[in-house]
């Protein structure tokens, strides 16, 4: 326990208060609990007298130093102290003020000849489908993303809250990077809730407009891959109480296909843009969560994607889910599973209403499970498997299937210090049909890591930040680096039964 010291006679005064009220705390409350108690107590005391004396002092300078001329000036009264009081405690609290947020990454991959390669959790040929694979030591690039906040309370007792994300990621290891800069605005938005005239079944929601991350996505983070990918513009209102047992998020949201221009086939040299518009129903019950969308983007099917294929200007898409409270049952953890399925523009099932070339025809469904758990004191598991098939995806007859299975492993040695490991497996059958001059490919992919770890404090899967060492050996069937020339895959140096080093930091409060 820190040392206390006391700044002013009121301070003193509130917490010789103070110390009176511990005295009928509960009998069953321990002596720690009590002192901490009472050192909460004492602070917000210091806060609260410090921010009267200073409103004292604000009073007597207008009192003395006004010219004659000048009306008086005001008294400070009760009311005024009680509410510049309040509002010192909620900023104190959290409640009001600003707040900041950061999620970053950034680490050097290098070949055995000492030389960056390519990477990522998507570097397979099923990855430009969403097939990610396991991410420890298979990251080449710089990515951060900085959140701010500002809270604010009212004296109805509403709230609203204000965000802005700025993003920005590059592969390069320079430290300027600004001719490969990507940084972004990726959310901007304002948000109420506790509004007192909202009653009923609206007493606990919260409404919302602008740019945003949906509040409820959730991801597999160690394949860097959201389950379900909700953002772009529009608004919405949350937690709409239906019944007892049962709870709604609707929204609408708006993103646009501006990087394909749709070519106007009555004028061929006009282009133009198309948006897609997206509604959501977004039901809880229990554990369970129930999501159905629509999506309608006007004009989009008078663009061409190739072999003779025109692109979907509708779609519906609809996923369940299960947010467990233990570890598959079997014992303490978490786990989430889900389910989902789409058609047209919804079978793009992860990243919903993001990508314009999808048919009319296109179907797609992914299975989404992940887990963790400890197996033993100091050692914890994370399994997880991403798989999905799809048919008639940008052309009549394509099938794509893939499956990734991965675990990390983390040992906890001493309070700073843990070993990482993580073995992925991906399944590839990729049947393009033509599209784009991709070719039939089928084949497996592996990667081995190892990853010595320091933390802060280690304990967990989510505790941040740390930094790593890792070694990985990354392997794969020759015949994939056949499917495209766009990937990866097949480039000198980088055709499988190879080592891999490096080290990163990852960080997010």
């Amino acid at each position: 326990m820190h040392k206390m010291t006391f700044k002013t006679p009121l301070a003193i005064a509130v917490a010789t208060a103070s110390l009176g009220l511990c005295g009928v705390a509960n009998a069953d409350t321990t002596m720690e609990e009590r002192f901490a108690e009472l050192e909460a107590r004492i602070a917000a005391a210091e806060q609260r007298a410090e921010a009267a004396e200073h409103r004292a002092e604000l009073a007597e300078q207008g009192r003395g130093a006004a010219p004659a001329s000048s009306a008086p000036a005001a008294a400070t009264t009760d009311a005024d102290i009680e509410e510049r009081l309040a509002r010192v405690e909620r900023q104190a609290s959290g409640e009001e003020g600003f707040s900041f947020n950061v999620y970053a990454r950034s680490g050097l991959l290098l070949g055995e000849d000492r030389k960056s390669i390519d990477g990522g959790p998507y570097v397979t040929p099923a990855g430009n489908l969403g097939g990610a694979v396991g991410r420890l030591g298979n990251e080449t690039d710089t990515y951060a993303e900085a959140i701010l906040n500002y809270r604010m309370q009212f004296d109805n007792g509403a709230k609203a809250r204000y965000t802005t994300m700025i993003a920005d990621g590059v592969n390069t290891s320079n430290d300027w990077t600004g001719d490969e800069s990507q940084l972004n605005v990726r959310q901007a938005y304002a948000e109420f809730s506790d509004l007192p005239s909202f009653t009923g079944a609206f007493e606990n929601a919260s409404i919302w407009a602008g740019k945003r991350f949906d509040r409820d996505n959730f991801d597999i983070h160690w394949l860097d891959s959201d389950v379900v990918f909700l953002a772009g513009t529009g608004g919405g209102i949350y937690d709409i109480q239906l019944a007892d047992n049962w709870k709604s998020n609707f929204s609408l949201y708006g993103r646009s296909f501006s990087d394909y221009p749709v070519v106007n086939r009555e004028n061929p040299g006009l282009t133009s843009n198309t948006d897609n518009l997206i509604l959501t129903s977004n039901n809880y019950f229990g554990n369970w969560q129930v999501m159905a969308n629509v999506m309608s983007a006007a004009d989009n099917d008078e663009r061409d994607i190739g072999v003779g294929q025109t692109a979907a200007d509708s779609g519906w898409h609809t996923m369940v889910a299960y947010h467990g409270d233990s570890f598959f049952g079997l014992g303490e953890g978490n786990f989430k599973a889900a389910l989902l399925h789409g058609q047209g523009l919804g079978a793009e099932v992860k990243g919903l209403g993001s990508n314009g070339d999808l048919t009319d025809d296109a179907t797609a469904t992914r299975l989404a499970v992940y887990g963790t758990t400890y197996i033993a004191p100091q050692w914890r598991i994370a399994p997880s498997i991403l798989a999905e098939v799809s048919d008639d995806r940008f052309a009549d007859g394509d099938s794509y299937s893939w499956a990734t299975l991965n675990v990390r492993l983390a040992n906890e040695i001493t309070q700073n210090f843990e070993m990482q490991y993580e073995g992925s497996y991906q399944y590839m059958d990729l049947d393009p049909n033509g599209f784009n001059g991709r070719n039939a490919v089928s084949g497996n992919f592996g990667k081995l890591t190892i990853a010595p770890t320091f933390k802060p404090d280690v304990g967990g899967f989510w505790k941040r930040p740390e930094i790593r060492l890792f070694a990985s050996y990354t392997d794969w069937d020759a015949e994939l680096n056949g499917y495209t020339m766009e990937d990866s895959f097949g480039n000198d140096g980088f055709t499988g039964g190879q080592w891999s080093f490096g080290v990163q930091t990852e960080v997010w409060f």
